[in-house]
This record gives structure tokens, sequence and C-alpha cells, in this order.
């Protein structure tokens, strides 16, 4: 049982949790929570550790037999969590590596691609959307927050194991690409000239949303084919960027289905 601060392993998961320069140095991510665990493809799992009342209390005292794992006393273990009130769980998940290939591997995919989100709720929720909404995979820009962090992790409830995502180096380039292949590029755009319950997306297609508060530069709004608008009542001149990201995707299911 780990039963001091001092100990090497727990510096690695406090630095995993506060540092992505360091995530990705190691290769890895820390996912807490027992639905996190459970849901994580045992391939990905690189350790587990498990408080000390959570092994007595769920495990009856016996920790598992076919995962690495490791027992914690309670004091250490709230220490290398993120959240405030610790669940008794820990999981170091490999990281995952797509390519632009294996999110264009099927006919006519249903692509979101971000530019400059930064809150990682919002990221992390947009995820469990598109898992829901059946999109083939994500593309992010660069100046996007860190899909590794541990807030972003938490909000996917568990998506981050199962949508396929790809960090672009340069989005234009990577539009370009996307309309070679076929794929109609739509951009969320406040000046858009055409609401988006007007367009067909049962070709390829791709979501283009932009920065919570600046939406999208008007340089890759210009790279979009068509630049669509979501009509707003009332005062309202846009929605929250994950709202406005559940009505595009579900809009597109609902014509695929």
């Amino acid at each position: 049982m780990i039963t001091s601060t001092a100990n090497r392993q727990v510096k690695l998961l406090i630095q995993l949790n506060k540092k992505g320069r360091i995530r990705n140095a190691e290769g890895l991510f820390a996912a807490e929570g027992p639905k996190m665990f459970q849901e994580a493809p045992r391939e990905q799992i690189e350790k587990v550790y498990l408080s000390e009342s959570y092994v007595q209390k769920q495990l009856g005292g016996q920790l598992p037999k076919d995962i690495p794992c490791e027992a914690v006393q309670d004091s250490v273990f709230k220490v290398m969590c993120d959240t405030q009130t610790p669940q008794g769980v820990i999981c170091l998940i490999r990281q995952y590596h797509y390519t632009l290939e294996e999110l264009l591997k099927k006919k006519n995919p249903l692509l979101l691609i971000l530019e400059n989100i930064q809150d990682p709720g919002n990221l992390g929720t947009m995820m469990r959307t598109a898992e829901g909404a059946g999109v083939d995979g994500v593309i992010l820009s660069p100046g996007c927050v860190d899909m590794y962090n541990p807030k972003t992790i938490r909000s996917t409830m568990g998506s981050i194991y199962r949508v396929p995502f790809f960090q672009a180096e340069n989005l234009e380039e990577i539009l370009g690409e996307l309309k070679n292949q076929g794929v109609h590029i739509y951009a969320a755009y406040l000046n858009g000239e055409r609401s988006y319950d007007e367009e067909k997306y049962t070709g390829g297609t791709a979501f283009l949303l932009g920065n919570e508060g600046n939406g999208l530069t008007p340089e890759l709004a210009a790279c979009a084919d068509t630049c669509i608008r979501i009509p707003m009542e009332g005062k309202l001149e846009s929605l929250n960027v994950s709202a406005a990201s559940a009505v595009l995707l579900y809009e597109a299911y609902r014509q695929r289905r």
C-alpha cells in the first residue's frame, strides 16, 4: 500500500493532473471514478490506484488480480485526485493516437471540427454529444484546450474511449483535404446565410464551430462550403457552443436515421 505523498507514483499522478506537457511526455492521462474505470478498454489501462476505504468497502479487502493495481492510503489518495470528493478509483490510461484516415474510413462520415475551444467542460460535453449523435470523429485546432485535461475527461463521461479525435497542426489544410474527400464543410456562423435546418446532411458532412467568446475566425469561416446559423428568438445572439453542437449534430443524426 502507498502511504506517503513522497512516493514517485503519487508525484506523477499529481503532475499528470496539472500539466499537459507531462501527460504528453508520458503518453498517459488520469481518469477518476468507478464508471471511468469500468468503461476503460483493458488494453489501454496502464495501472489502477484504489483508495484503502474503497478496497475494504467495495472489494472486500481484495485487490483485482486481472489488472495492475495498487492500494493507496485514503489521505494520500485524496492528494492524487483532481476532484474534491474522490470516488476511490484512479486509472492511468494510455493516450490515443488517431490518424485523419481513421476518421474518414466510413463512407459519408459525420465530423465535428472545433477551433480554439477553451473550456474543458465544453469540449468534454461535445465529445459526449458526438458519441450520442453517431459522429465518426472530432478534429481539433492547435488552440483547443487539451483533450486530456482532467475536467475534459470527466465531462466526456467515457466517450473519450470511443470517439476518435485528431489534433490538426493546420486546420485550413485539413479542411482542404476533407473537401477533396467529398466532405461538405458547414460553418456555424452568426452571419450564416442559411438556417441549419434548410440543409441536407446525409452525405459526407463536417460541422465547424469556433471559440466560446469570439466564434469562428473569419479566415476559417471563409474556408467552409456553406455558412449556417441557428435562428434565435428574444435578444440572444447565439447558444453556448456545446448546445449549438448538439442542435447541429442531432439534426444530422435525424436525417441519417
